[in-house]
Parts: C-alpha cells; structure tokens; sequence
C-alpha cells in the first residue's frame, strides 16, 4: 500500500514539474536539435558527394572536418560549460545560438581551400560550443527532478527529430539551391526556430529578470554554496568520472563513426538509392524513440542496467552490417536499433552528472564529459572512412565497433548506486 502511495506521490510531483517547466524543455528541444551537436554529424553525409564533386576532396578529406571540430570542442566544450555556471545558461544558450547559425552559413563560402574548410569547422565549433546539451540541460535538470530522466529525454529529442527530417530536407535543398543554398538554409534554422523561442521561453530555474552582472555573480555564488554536489576539481579526482569519460568515448566512436557513413555502408551493401535514403533516415526515427523509451526507463530503473541493454543489443546490429547483404527488414531493424544507443548517449550524460556529481560544478563536469564524447564522435566517421578507403570494406570498423559497443556497456555497470547528496 505505501509502495502505491509513493508512487501516486511521484506521478503527482512529476505532472506538477512537466506543467511548470515544459517550456524549458520545448526551448532546450530545439537548442539541442538545431545545435553544434546534431547538425553538422547528420548534415555532412549528405553533403559530402555534391563537395567532392565541387572541389574534387576525397571523402576521407571532408570528413576530417569532423575531426577539427572535434579537438576544438574539447577545449570549447568546458569553457561553454564553466561560463554557463558562472553568468547563467540563458545568455550563453542563446548567444551561441546566432553565432552556430551563421558560422554554419559560412560554409557556403568554401571555395575550394581545405584550410579554409577546416578553419570554418574551428570556429563553427568555438561559436556553437554553447549550443550543446551543455547549458540546455543544465536548466533541465534544475527543474525536474522526479522526472528528470524523462524531461531530458524530450529535451534531446530535438537530435532526433533533425536527424530524421534533414537527409530528405538536404536532398530537396540540394536539388533546388544547391550545395551552398543548403548551407545557407539549414544555417537559418536556428535563427528562425530556435532563438525566438529561447529568446521566450528559455531559463534557468534560479534565474532573475533583469539582473546586473555584480547581482547575478553574487546569486550564483550563493546558489552554489547551497547547492549540493561535488566541484569540478572534486569531480577529476573521482575515479567514476573517468569511469564515464572512457565509456562515452568509446560509444562516442561507434555510434559516431557509422551515422555519417551510413549512406556509404548501406551503398557498399547493395541498396539502391531510394532504399539509402529512408534506411539512413530511420536513424532519426529511432532516436526519438530511444530518448522517450530511454528517458522513461532511467527514471524506473538503475540506469547503467538500462545502458548496458541499449548497448548490446546495437552491438548486434553491427555484426550484421558487417556481413551485408540485402535484407531489408534485418537492415532496417539493425538502423533502429543502433540509433536506440544514439537515443540514449546524452541524456545518459546529463542524467548521470546529476546522479553521481550533483548540480554544483554540473556545466564544467558535462563539459569535461563531452569533451571524451567528442573525441570519439570526431574521430569515429575519420577511422570510418580510412577503414574504407584501405580494404574497399567497413567490415573492420563495423567489428571493431561492435566490440567498443560492449566494452562501454560493461564499464557503466562498476558505477554503483547513486549518490544522496541530500543526505551528505
């Protein structure tokens, strides 16, 4: 009887979180969706070929752009985080939001120079570090509680939904504006979505309405004296976070190496071009379905349990890659199944800062965190492509993925219960 009694509690508190702070997660669904995070990862795939036969770039050339993003998030990614804890979520979330939308742009003035490719994919990475799930969990995470991991899964969602919609859209972009016209376009998005809602809807619990700088610096120093959780410095020496930083990297890698390739690894299968399109495209479609199922579960269960099944069962769907072949239905079923793990990565990183660390040094921490992700991520599609490029084949990386999948699985299990802040 009291287990029920509990429960009704908590659907209550949950139902009261969701009526007060589903703003926050509309705003953040679309500030992650149409953010450094999803855009370029989901984007460069498609657009890939029409650069290669512009500039005449080998593939494995185009998606080493992947790559200076990657090293320059590791040092942009902190920083977003720490400037975050210090003058709030809002003005960095939304600052970044412009500067992400024109630096995106800006690639449609590549006139064939690779360092001035690679030097576009730097400072998009720079100008859209706040952008990332960063700041816009951040704010999640402050409003909900009970619910936490699900609120974060819809608030990730926007990964998703972009993920989903953005190869048909390129393709049609494409074929009416072409390769610059969809630079320009896509770089638009978040400009026309994204900032005006942020602009209104977007905050941080604890934040106030006009405040000066020297007021904001002294609430922020006060919230944090009282809120609880471990500082970043406390955070390094904790062997859980390193623990985390190995396991996020090595998803980071087989998730991230195969999505942008995905097109090209289903080719080499012998799919047909319009079976390509909708096949890649139900990366998207699964995402959202792992960031909803994802969210749900973390907050029942012990969620490195429900980690290590999102990240077996894909290990799987590699294995089956690897072989080729035709199938549709097996194909297919293989995609969704792999975009479950992509479904689950960051909110699993938000929800497992919070969980292990607290909210105190959260940006910093989630930044550090993200910088293991977006070693992998980077240099994932880089090995990919390489892998290709040597054997005509993406057997290797898709074996060796499979087993990095397991690997991270089993690494999330050694965490442990949770940590009771409340309780220190």
């Amino acid at each position: 009887m009291s287990e029920g009694k509990s429960t009704m509690r908590d659907d209550a508190k949950g139902y009261g979180e969701f009526r007060q702070g589903w703003p926050v997660v509309v705003a953040a669904m679309l500030g992650i969706g149409l953010g450094l995070s999803p855009v370029p990862l989901y984007t460069t795939g498609a657009l890939a070929p029409h650069l290669a036969q512009a500039f005449g770039w080998g593939f494995g050339q185009i998606m080493a752009g992947l790559t200076v993003m990657t090293l320059t998030v590791l040092l942009a990614a902190p920083v977003a985080g720490m400037l975050a804890d210090r003058y709030g979520v809002r003005p960095v979330a939304l600052t970044s939001v412009v500067l992400f939308g024109l630096s995106f742009m800006g690639f449609a003035l590549s006139n064939g120079s690779l360092p001035l490719y690679y030097a576009t994919w730097a400072v998009m990475a720079v100008a859209g570090a706040g952008t990332l799930p960063i700041t816009w969990t951040r704010a999640v995470n402050n409003w909900f509680e009970t619910r936490k991991g699900l609120a974060l899964g819809v608030a990730l969602l926007g990964t998703g939904l972009f993920g989903f919609l953005v190869k048909p859209l390129t393709a049609w972009l494409v074929a009416e504006f072409g390769w610059r016209g969809t630079y320009v376009a896509i770089g638009a998005l978040p400009l026309i979505l994204a900032l005006p809602v942020g602009w209104f809807f977007f905050r941080d619990k604890d934040g106030g309405a006009g405040e000066t700088v020297a007021e904001r610096r002294a609430r922020q120093a006060a919230l944090s004296a009282a809120t609880p959780g471990l500082t970043f410095g406390q955070t390094l020496r904790d062997w859980r976070f390193w623990v985390l930083g190995v396991a996020f990297l090595l998803v980071s890698f087989a998730v991230g190496g195969s999505i942008p390739n995905m097109e090209k690894i289903l080719g080499q299968a012998g799919f047909g071009a319009d079976d390509v399109v909708w096949l890649a495209s139900l990366i998207g479609l699964s995402v959202i379905v792992g960031r909803i199922l994802g969210g749900w579960l973390i907050d029942r269960f012990w969620a490195p349990a429900v980690a290590f099944i999102f990240l077996a069962i894909p290990a799987l769907a590699y294995w089956h890659l690897a072989s080729g072949g035709t199938d549709t239905t097996v194909t297919a079923l293989s995609i969704f199944v792999i975009g479950f793990a992509a479904g689950l990565e960051y909110d699993l990183m938000a929800f497992l800062v919070a969980r292990y660390f607290g909210i105190k040094g959260y940006g910093a921490i989630y930044g550090a965190l993200y910088g293991f992700f977006a070693l992998g991520a980077g240099f994932g599609p880089v090995v990919f492509g390489a892998g290709f490029d040597k054997s005509g084949s993406y057997a290797g990386p898709l074996h060796v993925s499979a087993g990095l999948l397991l690997a991270s699985a089993v690494l999330l299990l050694l965490l442990g219960r949770y940590r009771r802040f409340d309780q220190a």
